[in-house]
Protein backbone atom coordinates (compact mmCIF):
# COMPACT_ATOMS: atom_id res chain seq x y z
CA UNK A 1 0.00 0.00 0.00
CA UNK A 2 2.77 2.46 0.93
CA UNK A 3 4.65 1.63 -2.26
CA UNK A 4 1.57 2.43 -4.37
CA UNK A 5 1.16 5.76 -2.64
CA UNK A 6 4.79 6.60 -3.21
CA UNK A 7 4.43 5.82 -6.91
CA UNK A 8 1.27 7.96 -7.15
CA UNK A 9 3.02 10.77 -5.31
CA UNK A 10 5.95 10.69 -7.72
CA UNK A 11 3.58 10.69 -10.72
CA UNK A 12 1.57 13.63 -9.43
CA UNK A 13 4.75 15.52 -8.60
CA UNK A 14 6.15 15.01 -12.08
CA UNK A 15 2.84 16.08 -13.66
CA UNK A 16 2.72 19.19 -11.48
CA UNK A 17 6.32 20.08 -12.30
CA UNK A 18 5.62 19.57 -16.03
CA UNK A 19 2.55 21.84 -15.86
CA UNK A 20 4.50 24.47 -13.97
CA UNK A 21 7.37 24.30 -16.47
CA UNK A 22 4.98 24.54 -19.44
CA UNK A 23 3.07 27.43 -17.85
CA UNK A 24 6.24 29.39 -17.08
CA UNK A 25 7.58 28.67 -20.58
CA UNK A 26 4.38 29.94 -22.19
CA UNK A 27 4.40 32.95 -19.87
CA UNK A 28 7.93 33.85 -20.90
CA UNK A 29 8.03 32.65 -24.52
CA UNK A 30 4.35 32.96 -25.60
CA UNK A 31 4.27 36.76 -25.97
CA UNK A 32 7.53 36.62 -27.89
CA UNK A 33 6.11 34.03 -30.30
CA UNK A 34 2.97 36.13 -30.86
CA UNK A 35 5.04 39.27 -31.38
CA UNK A 36 7.29 37.55 -33.91
CA UNK A 37 4.24 36.32 -35.83
CA UNK A 38 2.66 39.78 -35.79
CA UNK A 39 5.86 41.43 -37.03
CA UNK A 40 6.32 38.78 -39.70
CA UNK A 41 2.80 39.16 -41.03
CA UNK A 42 2.11 42.92 -40.91
CA UNK A 43 5.21 44.20 -42.68
CA UNK A 44 5.01 44.92 -46.41
CA UNK A 45 6.58 41.73 -47.69
CA UNK A 46 5.25 39.43 -50.43
CA UNK A 47 5.53 36.56 -47.94
CA UNK A 48 3.38 38.13 -45.23
CA UNK A 49 -0.31 37.40 -44.63
CA UNK A 50 -1.28 41.07 -44.88
CA UNK A 51 0.55 41.72 -48.18
CA UNK A 52 -2.27 40.48 -50.39
CA UNK A 53 -4.74 42.46 -48.29
CA UNK A 54 -2.55 45.55 -48.71
CA UNK A 55 -2.05 45.06 -52.46
CA UNK A 56 -5.65 44.31 -53.46
CA UNK A 57 -7.90 45.43 -50.64
CA UNK A 58 -10.48 42.63 -50.19
CA UNK A 59 -12.70 44.73 -47.94
CA UNK A 60 -15.90 45.83 -49.70
CA UNK A 61 -15.83 49.64 -49.65
CA UNK A 62 -18.88 51.74 -50.40
CA UNK A 63 -19.13 55.45 -51.08
CA UNK A 64 -22.49 56.93 -50.17
CA UNK A 65 -23.22 60.34 -51.71
CA UNK A 66 -25.75 62.82 -50.32
CA UNK A 67 -26.66 65.99 -52.23
CA UNK A 68 -28.18 69.19 -50.86
CA UNK A 69 -30.94 70.44 -53.14
CA UNK A 70 -31.68 74.18 -52.97
CA UNK A 71 -35.45 74.51 -52.55
CA UNK A 72 -35.65 78.32 -52.98
CA UNK A 73 -33.08 79.39 -55.60
CA UNK A 74 -35.03 82.49 -56.72
CA UNK A 75 -35.39 83.73 -53.14
CA UNK A 76 -31.68 83.15 -52.47
CA UNK A 77 -30.89 85.43 -55.42
CA UNK A 78 -32.91 88.11 -53.63
CA UNK A 79 -30.95 87.67 -50.39
CA UNK A 80 -32.98 85.00 -48.59
CA UNK A 81 -31.49 82.22 -46.49
CA UNK A 82 -30.95 79.03 -48.55
CA UNK A 83 -33.39 76.22 -47.72
CA UNK A 84 -31.78 72.82 -48.28
CA UNK A 85 -33.14 69.29 -48.64
CA UNK A 86 -30.85 66.27 -48.45
CA UNK A 87 -31.15 63.78 -51.33
CA UNK A 88 -29.72 60.28 -51.32
CA UNK A 89 -27.88 58.19 -50.56
CA UNK A 90 -26.52 57.40 -54.00
CA UNK A 91 -24.30 54.41 -53.26
CA UNK A 92 -21.22 53.34 -55.22
CA UNK A 93 -19.17 50.17 -54.78
CA UNK A 94 -15.54 51.19 -54.53
CA UNK A 95 -12.71 48.94 -55.69
CA UNK A 96 -9.10 49.73 -54.80
CA UNK A 97 -5.97 48.12 -56.15
CA UNK A 98 -2.28 48.97 -56.32
CA UNK A 99 -0.04 49.02 -59.37
CA UNK A 100 3.57 49.98 -60.11
CA UNK A 101 4.68 48.37 -56.84
CA UNK A 102 8.43 48.92 -56.61
CA UNK A 103 10.62 47.91 -53.66
CA UNK A 104 13.68 50.05 -52.90
CA UNK A 105 16.94 49.35 -51.08
CA UNK A 106 16.17 51.83 -48.28
CA UNK A 107 13.34 49.72 -46.77
CA UNK A 108 10.60 51.53 -48.74
CA UNK A 109 8.13 50.64 -51.46
CA UNK A 110 6.40 52.88 -54.01
CA UNK A 111 2.97 52.33 -55.52
CA UNK A 112 0.00 53.91 -57.27
CA UNK A 113 -3.43 53.11 -55.88
CA UNK A 114 -6.39 53.30 -58.23
CA UNK A 115 -10.04 53.64 -57.33
CA UNK A 116 -13.03 52.60 -59.41
CA UNK A 117 -16.65 53.37 -58.51
CA UNK A 118 -19.72 51.48 -59.69
CA UNK A 119 -23.26 52.67 -59.00
CA UNK A 120 -25.38 50.32 -56.84
CA UNK A 121 -29.06 51.10 -57.56
CA UNK A 122 -30.33 48.43 -55.14
CA UNK A 123 -28.56 50.18 -52.24
CA UNK A 124 -29.45 53.71 -53.30
CA UNK A 125 -32.39 55.97 -52.63
CA UNK A 126 -32.59 57.34 -56.16
CA UNK A 127 -30.98 56.99 -59.58
CA UNK A 128 -28.11 58.74 -61.34
CA UNK A 129 -30.56 60.38 -63.72
CA UNK A 130 -32.36 62.17 -60.85
CA UNK A 131 -32.37 65.96 -61.32
CA UNK A 132 -31.22 68.16 -58.46
CA UNK A 133 -31.13 71.97 -58.18
CA UNK A 134 -27.66 73.04 -56.99
CA UNK A 135 -25.48 76.14 -57.36
CA UNK A 136 -23.80 76.61 -60.71
CA UNK A 137 -20.47 75.64 -59.18
CA UNK A 138 -18.34 76.71 -62.13
CA UNK A 139 -20.01 80.09 -62.61
CA UNK A 140 -20.37 81.04 -58.93
CA UNK A 141 -16.85 79.87 -58.16
CA UNK A 142 -15.40 81.89 -61.04
CA UNK A 143 -17.39 84.95 -59.95
CA UNK A 144 -15.88 84.93 -56.46
CA UNK A 145 -12.41 84.25 -57.89
CA UNK A 146 -12.74 87.33 -60.14
CA UNK A 147 -14.17 89.61 -57.45
CA UNK A 148 -11.03 91.75 -57.20
CA UNK A 149 -10.43 92.09 -60.94
CA UNK A 150 -11.18 95.39 -62.77
CA UNK A 151 -14.87 96.13 -63.21
CA UNK A 152 -14.74 96.02 -67.01
CA UNK A 153 -13.44 92.43 -66.86
CA UNK A 154 -16.34 91.41 -64.64
CA UNK A 155 -18.85 93.19 -66.88
CA UNK A 156 -17.35 91.39 -69.86
CA UNK A 157 -17.76 88.08 -68.06
CA UNK A 158 -21.34 88.93 -67.12
CA UNK A 159 -22.14 89.57 -70.79
CA UNK A 160 -20.60 86.25 -71.76
CA UNK A 161 -22.65 84.51 -69.08
CA UNK A 162 -25.83 86.12 -70.39
CA UNK A 163 -25.00 85.00 -73.93
CA UNK A 164 -24.50 81.45 -72.72
CA UNK A 165 -27.70 81.64 -70.63
CA UNK A 166 -25.80 80.86 -67.45
CA UNK A 167 -27.59 81.32 -64.13
CA UNK A 168 -26.55 81.14 -60.48
CA UNK A 169 -28.37 77.83 -59.99
CA UNK A 170 -28.69 74.87 -62.32
CA UNK A 171 -30.81 71.75 -62.58
CA UNK A 172 -28.51 68.81 -63.33
CA UNK A 173 -28.63 65.05 -62.91
CA UNK A 174 -26.68 63.26 -60.21
CA UNK A 175 -24.53 61.65 -62.90
CA UNK A 176 -23.69 65.02 -64.45
CA UNK A 177 -22.79 66.59 -61.11
CA UNK A 178 -20.63 63.59 -60.23
CA UNK A 179 -18.93 62.66 -63.48
CA UNK A 180 -19.10 65.85 -65.50
CA UNK A 181 -20.93 67.62 -68.29
CA UNK A 182 -19.85 69.67 -71.28
CA UNK A 183 -19.97 73.38 -70.48
CA UNK A 184 -18.98 76.10 -72.97
CA UNK A 185 -18.43 78.38 -69.97
CA UNK A 186 -14.97 76.83 -69.48
CA UNK A 187 -13.71 78.13 -72.83
CA UNK A 188 -15.49 81.49 -72.37
CA UNK A 189 -13.88 82.15 -68.97
CA UNK A 190 -10.44 81.11 -70.20
CA UNK A 191 -10.84 83.45 -73.19
CA UNK A 192 -11.54 86.40 -70.87
CA UNK A 193 -9.04 85.50 -68.10
CA UNK A 194 -6.54 82.99 -69.54
CA UNK A 195 -5.54 80.21 -67.18
CA UNK A 196 -8.05 80.95 -64.45
CA UNK A 197 -9.62 77.51 -65.08
CA UNK A 198 -6.66 75.27 -66.03
CA UNK A 199 -8.58 72.39 -67.59
CA UNK A 200 -10.69 71.56 -70.60
CA UNK A 201 -13.53 69.20 -71.39
CA UNK A 202 -16.13 68.12 -68.87
CA UNK A 203 -16.68 69.69 -65.49
CA UNK A 204 -17.82 67.53 -62.56
CA UNK A 205 -17.17 67.31 -58.85
CA UNK A 206 -15.65 63.81 -59.12
CA UNK A 207 -14.67 63.84 -62.78
CA UNK A 208 -11.03 63.09 -61.90
CA UNK A 209 -11.80 60.72 -59.05
CA UNK A 210 -13.07 57.63 -60.84
CA UNK A 211 -10.51 55.28 -62.42
CA UNK A 212 -7.69 57.49 -61.21
CA UNK A 213 -4.91 57.23 -58.65
CA UNK A 214 -4.26 59.29 -55.54
CA UNK A 215 -0.63 60.03 -56.37
CA UNK A 216 2.65 58.15 -56.03
CA UNK A 217 3.11 57.06 -52.43
CA UNK A 218 6.42 55.80 -51.07
CA UNK A 219 6.06 54.15 -47.66
CA UNK A 220 8.22 52.17 -45.26
CA UNK A 221 8.03 48.37 -45.49
CA UNK A 222 8.93 47.74 -41.84
CA UNK A 223 11.51 45.08 -42.79
CA UNK A 224 14.19 46.75 -40.65
CA UNK A 225 12.03 48.71 -38.22
CA UNK A 226 8.49 47.48 -37.67
CA UNK A 227 7.52 50.72 -35.89
CA UNK A 228 7.91 52.52 -39.25
CA UNK A 229 5.81 50.16 -41.38
CA UNK A 230 3.28 51.97 -43.63
CA UNK A 231 4.65 55.39 -42.60
CA UNK A 232 4.83 57.72 -45.63
CA UNK A 233 8.32 58.53 -46.82
CA UNK A 234 7.15 60.76 -49.68
CA UNK A 235 4.13 61.57 -51.84
CA UNK A 236 4.70 62.36 -55.51
CA UNK A 237 8.38 62.65 -54.58
CA UNK A 238 7.68 65.31 -51.94
CA UNK A 239 8.58 65.16 -48.26
CA UNK A 240 6.07 67.96 -47.65
CA UNK A 241 3.48 69.79 -49.76
CA UNK A 242 3.42 73.51 -50.57
CA UNK A 243 -0.29 74.29 -50.37
CA UNK A 244 -0.26 75.96 -46.97
CA UNK A 245 1.35 78.87 -45.15
CA UNK A 246 3.33 77.00 -42.48
CA UNK A 247 5.76 74.09 -42.49
CA UNK A 248 3.71 72.28 -39.85
CA UNK A 249 0.58 72.35 -42.03
CA UNK A 250 2.58 71.27 -45.10
CA UNK A 251 4.13 68.23 -43.42
CA UNK A 252 3.23 64.75 -44.65
CA UNK A 253 2.63 62.78 -41.46
CA UNK A 254 1.56 59.25 -40.64
CA UNK A 255 0.54 56.57 -43.12
CA UNK A 256 -1.42 56.56 -46.39
CA UNK A 257 -4.57 55.89 -44.35
CA UNK A 258 -4.83 52.13 -44.95
CA UNK A 259 -2.85 50.51 -42.13
CA UNK A 260 -0.72 51.62 -39.19
CA UNK A 261 2.26 50.18 -37.30
CA UNK A 262 1.43 47.39 -34.82
CA UNK A 263 1.23 47.70 -31.06
CA UNK A 264 -0.71 50.96 -31.15
CA UNK A 265 -1.20 53.06 -28.06
CA UNK A 266 -4.60 54.59 -27.18
CA UNK A 267 -3.53 58.14 -28.05
CA UNK A 268 -3.79 59.22 -31.70
CA UNK A 269 -3.06 58.23 -35.29
CA UNK A 270 -1.96 60.28 -38.32
CA UNK A 271 -2.47 59.86 -42.05
CA UNK A 272 -2.02 61.93 -45.19
CA UNK A 273 -5.13 62.55 -47.30
CA UNK A 274 -4.53 63.66 -50.92
CA UNK A 275 -8.25 64.50 -51.19
CA UNK A 276 -7.99 66.97 -48.29
CA UNK A 277 -4.47 68.04 -49.37
CA UNK A 278 -3.19 67.68 -45.80
CA UNK A 279 -2.26 65.35 -42.97
CA UNK A 280 -4.96 64.57 -40.44
CA UNK A 281 -4.74 63.46 -36.84
CA UNK A 282 -7.50 61.41 -35.22
CA UNK A 283 -7.65 60.88 -31.45
CA UNK A 284 -8.51 57.85 -29.34
CA UNK A 285 -12.09 57.77 -28.10
CA UNK A 286 -12.75 54.31 -26.65
CA UNK A 287 -11.92 50.61 -26.73
CA UNK A 288 -14.38 48.10 -28.13
CA UNK A 289 -14.79 44.97 -30.21
CA UNK A 290 -15.73 44.36 -33.83
CA UNK A 291 -17.00 40.85 -34.51
CA UNK A 292 -15.04 39.66 -31.47
CA UNK A 293 -11.83 41.44 -32.45
CA UNK A 294 -10.52 44.04 -29.95
CA UNK A 295 -10.35 47.56 -31.39
CA UNK A 296 -9.42 51.14 -30.59
CA UNK A 297 -11.83 53.74 -31.97
CA UNK A 298 -10.25 56.94 -33.28
CA UNK A 299 -12.34 60.01 -34.12
CA UNK A 300 -11.79 63.56 -35.36
CA UNK A 301 -11.08 66.11 -32.62
CA UNK A 302 -12.92 69.42 -32.64
CA UNK A 303 -9.63 71.09 -33.57
CA UNK A 304 -9.37 69.25 -36.91
CA UNK A 305 -11.11 72.04 -38.87
CA UNK A 306 -10.81 74.79 -36.25
CA UNK A 307 -9.61 78.19 -37.46
CA UNK A 308 -6.30 79.76 -36.48
CA UNK A 309 -7.90 81.89 -33.76
CA UNK A 310 -9.43 78.95 -31.90
CA UNK A 311 -6.47 76.65 -32.58
CA UNK A 312 -3.20 78.45 -33.45
CA UNK A 313 -1.48 75.41 -35.09
CA UNK A 314 -4.14 75.66 -37.85
CA UNK A 315 -3.14 79.23 -38.71
CA UNK A 316 -1.18 77.85 -41.65
CA UNK A 317 -4.41 76.65 -43.29
CA UNK A 318 -5.80 80.20 -43.40
CA UNK A 319 -7.23 82.50 -44.71
CA UNK A 320 -9.88 81.16 -42.38
CA UNK A 321 -13.51 81.80 -41.68
CA UNK A 322 -15.48 80.24 -38.82
CA UNK A 323 -14.21 77.14 -37.03
CA UNK A 324 -15.50 73.88 -38.43
CA UNK A 325 -14.62 74.49 -42.08
CA UNK A 326 -11.29 74.45 -43.89
CA UNK A 327 -10.41 76.52 -46.91
CA UNK A 328 -9.00 74.19 -49.60
CA UNK A 329 -8.91 76.75 -52.42
CA UNK A 330 -5.10 76.65 -52.51
CA UNK A 331 -5.17 73.02 -53.66
CA UNK A 332 -8.40 73.23 -55.66
CA UNK A 333 -7.49 75.65 -58.45
CA UNK A 334 -8.16 78.63 -56.13
CA UNK A 335 -11.90 77.93 -56.24
CA UNK A 336 -13.70 79.07 -53.04
CA UNK A 337 -14.17 75.53 -51.75
CA UNK A 338 -14.33 74.44 -48.12
CA UNK A 339 -14.41 71.03 -46.48
CA UNK A 340 -16.13 70.20 -43.18
CA UNK A 341 -17.93 67.46 -41.33
CA UNK A 342 -21.40 66.67 -42.74
CA UNK A 343 -24.18 69.04 -41.75
CA UNK A 344 -21.52 71.30 -40.15
CA UNK A 345 -21.15 68.84 -37.28
CA UNK A 346 -18.75 70.28 -34.64
CA UNK A 347 -18.69 73.62 -36.50
CA UNK A 348 -19.43 77.17 -35.40
CA UNK A 349 -23.23 77.55 -34.99
CA UNK A 350 -23.06 80.63 -37.25
CA UNK A 351 -22.53 78.32 -40.23
CA UNK A 352 -25.54 76.22 -39.29
CA UNK A 353 -27.75 79.25 -38.77
CA UNK A 354 -26.92 80.64 -42.22
CA UNK A 355 -28.92 77.88 -43.96
CA UNK A 356 -32.02 75.84 -43.27
CA UNK A 357 -32.39 72.08 -43.41
CA UNK A 358 -29.23 70.84 -41.66
CA UNK A 359 -29.39 68.52 -38.66
CA UNK A 360 -25.92 67.58 -37.35
CA UNK A 361 -25.77 64.30 -35.46
CA UNK A 362 -22.74 62.43 -34.11
CA UNK A 363 -23.97 58.95 -35.01
CA UNK A 364 -24.71 59.93 -38.62
CA UNK A 365 -22.06 62.54 -39.36
CA UNK A 366 -18.95 61.86 -37.24
CA UNK A 367 -16.10 59.97 -38.89
CA UNK A 368 -14.35 57.09 -37.12
CA UNK A 369 -11.75 54.36 -37.50
CA UNK A 370 -11.87 51.09 -35.53
CA UNK A 371 -8.33 49.68 -35.57
CA UNK A 372 -6.98 46.40 -34.18
CA UNK A 373 -4.23 47.76 -31.89
CA UNK A 374 -2.07 44.62 -32.01
CA UNK A 375 -1.64 44.74 -35.81
CA UNK A 376 -2.61 48.31 -36.77
CA UNK A 377 -5.14 46.97 -39.30
CA UNK A 378 -8.53 48.80 -39.54
CA UNK A 379 -11.47 46.51 -38.91
CA UNK A 380 -14.30 48.99 -39.51
CA UNK A 381 -14.26 52.59 -40.73
CA UNK A 382 -16.39 55.40 -42.05
CA UNK A 383 -14.70 58.55 -43.34
CA UNK A 384 -17.19 61.38 -43.84
CA UNK A 385 -16.55 64.78 -45.39
CA UNK A 386 -18.71 67.59 -46.74
CA UNK A 387 -17.93 69.80 -49.73
CA UNK A 388 -19.04 73.43 -49.50
CA UNK A 389 -18.98 76.40 -51.90
CA UNK A 390 -18.64 80.00 -50.76
CA UNK A 391 -21.06 82.15 -52.78
CA UNK A 392 -21.99 85.83 -52.62
CA UNK A 393 -23.04 88.81 -54.68
CA UNK A 394 -20.17 90.04 -56.86
CA UNK A 395 -20.51 93.57 -58.17
CA UNK A 396 -20.37 93.77 -61.96
CA UNK A 397 -21.64 90.21 -62.42
CA UNK A 398 -25.41 90.59 -62.45
CA UNK A 399 -26.02 86.82 -62.42
CA UNK A 400 -25.00 86.75 -58.73
CA UNK A 401 -28.03 88.90 -57.85
CA UNK A 402 -28.14 89.95 -54.20
CA UNK A 403 -26.92 86.67 -52.73
CA UNK A 404 -25.76 87.14 -49.18
CA UNK A 405 -22.32 85.67 -48.36
CA UNK A 406 -22.81 82.08 -47.29
CA UNK A 407 -20.82 78.83 -47.13
CA UNK A 408 -23.31 76.65 -48.97
CA UNK A 409 -23.19 72.84 -48.54
CA UNK A 410 -23.11 71.04 -51.89
CA UNK A 411 -22.81 67.39 -50.90
CA UNK A 412 -21.30 65.04 -48.40
CA UNK A 413 -20.00 61.52 -48.72
CA UNK A 414 -19.17 58.56 -46.49
CA UNK A 415 -16.49 56.07 -47.47
CA UNK A 416 -17.25 52.99 -45.39
CA UNK A 417 -15.88 49.48 -45.18
CA UNK A 418 -15.33 46.60 -42.76
CA UNK A 419 -13.48 43.30 -42.78
CA UNK A 420 -15.86 40.37 -43.23
CA UNK A 421 -16.21 36.83 -44.52
CA UNK A 422 -13.17 34.56 -44.91
CA UNK A 423 -10.77 37.46 -44.37
CA UNK A 424 -12.34 38.20 -40.99
CA UNK A 425 -12.34 34.50 -40.05
CA UNK A 426 -8.64 34.09 -40.92
CA UNK A 427 -7.79 37.31 -39.10
CA UNK A 428 -9.74 36.28 -36.00
CA UNK A 429 -8.24 32.77 -35.90
CA UNK A 430 -4.58 33.76 -36.42
CA UNK A 431 -4.42 36.99 -34.49
CA UNK A 432 -7.10 36.72 -31.83
CA UNK A 433 -8.13 33.12 -31.13
CA UNK A 434 -4.70 31.41 -31.13
CA UNK A 435 -2.96 34.11 -29.01
CA UNK A 436 -5.91 34.02 -26.59
CA UNK A 437 -5.71 30.21 -26.29
CA UNK A 438 -1.98 30.43 -25.60
CA UNK A 439 -2.67 33.08 -23.01
CA UNK A 440 -5.33 30.97 -21.27
CA UNK A 441 -3.22 27.79 -21.54
CA UNK A 442 -0.31 29.28 -19.60
CA UNK A 443 -2.54 30.16 -16.65
CA UNK A 444 -4.36 26.81 -16.80
CA UNK A 445 -1.02 24.99 -16.62
CA UNK A 446 0.18 27.13 -13.75
CA UNK A 447 -3.16 26.67 -11.99
CA UNK A 448 -3.06 22.87 -12.39
CA UNK A 449 0.52 22.58 -11.20
CA UNK A 450 -0.33 23.83 -7.70
CA UNK A 451 -2.95 21.19 -6.72
CA UNK A 452 -0.89 18.45 -8.40
CA UNK A 453 2.24 19.31 -6.43
CA UNK A 454 0.24 19.67 -3.17
CA UNK A 455 -1.44 16.29 -3.76
CA UNK A 456 1.96 14.69 -4.40
CA UNK A 457 3.32 16.14 -1.16
CA UNK A 458 0.31 14.93 0.85
CA UNK A 459 0.58 11.40 -0.55
CA UNK A 460 4.29 11.30 0.14
CA UNK A 461 3.72 12.45 3.72
CA UNK A 462 1.01 9.84 4.22
CA UNK A 463 3.29 7.14 2.83
CA UNK A 464 6.13 8.16 5.16
CA UNK A 465 3.79 8.12 8.18
CA UNK A 466 2.54 4.61 7.33
CA UNK A 467 6.07 3.26 7.13
CA UNK A 468 6.95 4.79 10.50
CA UNK A 469 3.92 3.31 12.19
CA UNK A 470 4.63 -0.14 10.72
CA UNK A 471 8.26 -0.15 11.91
CA UNK A 472 7.27 1.08 15.36
CA UNK A 473 4.61 -1.67 15.66
CA UNK A 474 7.07 -4.42 14.66
CA UNK A 475 9.65 -3.23 17.17
CA UNK A 476 7.15 -3.24 20.02
CA UNK A 477 6.06 -6.81 19.11
CA UNK A 478 9.66 -8.05 19.09
CA UNK A 479 10.44 -6.50 22.47
CA UNK A 480 7.29 -8.04 23.95
CA UNK A 481 8.26 -11.52 22.76
CA UNK A 482 11.69 -11.21 24.28
CA UNK A 483 10.19 -10.10 27.60
CA UNK A 484 7.77 -13.04 27.65
CA UNK A 485 10.53 -15.51 26.96
CA UNK A 486 12.60 -14.11 29.83
CA UNK A 487 9.65 -14.31 32.24
CA UNK A 488 8.91 -17.91 31.26
CA UNK A 489 12.51 -18.91 31.89
CA UNK A 490 12.41 -17.46 35.40
CA UNK A 491 9.25 -19.39 36.32
CA UNK A 492 10.63 -22.89 35.43
CA UNK A 493 11.66 -24.98 38.59
CA UNK A 494 15.21 -26.18 38.95
CA UNK A 495 15.87 -29.58 37.33
CA UNK A 496 17.02 -32.23 39.82
CA UNK A 497 19.25 -35.16 39.02
CA UNK A 498 17.11 -37.87 40.67
CA UNK A 499 14.25 -37.09 38.46
CA UNK A 500 16.38 -37.47 35.38
CA UNK A 501 17.74 -40.73 36.53
CA UNK A 502 14.27 -42.06 37.26
CA UNK A 503 13.24 -41.08 33.82
CA UNK A 504 16.05 -42.95 32.28
CA UNK A 505 15.02 -46.04 34.19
Amino acid sequence: MGSARRRASVGLGLAGAACALLGVSLLLVGPRIVKEQVIKNVRIDPGSISFKMWKDIPVPFYMSMYFFEVLNPDQVLQGAKPALHQRGPYVYREFRYKTNITFHDNDTVSFLEYRSLFFQPELSNGREDDYIVVPNILMMGAAVMMENLPTFVKVLLSGALAGLKQQAFMNRTVGEIMWGYEDPLIDAINAIVPGIIPFKGKFGVFVEFNNSNSGLFTVNTGMKNISEVHMVDSWNGLKEVNYWRSRGCNMINGTAGEMWPPYMSPTSLDFYSPDACRSMRLVYEQSGKFQGVPTYRFVAPKTLFANGTDYPPNEGFCPCMQSGIQNVSSCRLNAPMFISHPHFYNADPVLLDAVEGLHPDKDQHALFLDVHPLTGIPMNCSIKLQLNLYIKQVSGIIQTGRIKPVVLPLLWFAESGSIEGSVLKQFYTNLVLIPSLLDYLQYICLGLSIPLIISAAVLMAMSQEKCTLFWSSNKKSSDSNKANQATSAKKLPPVKGTVLREARL
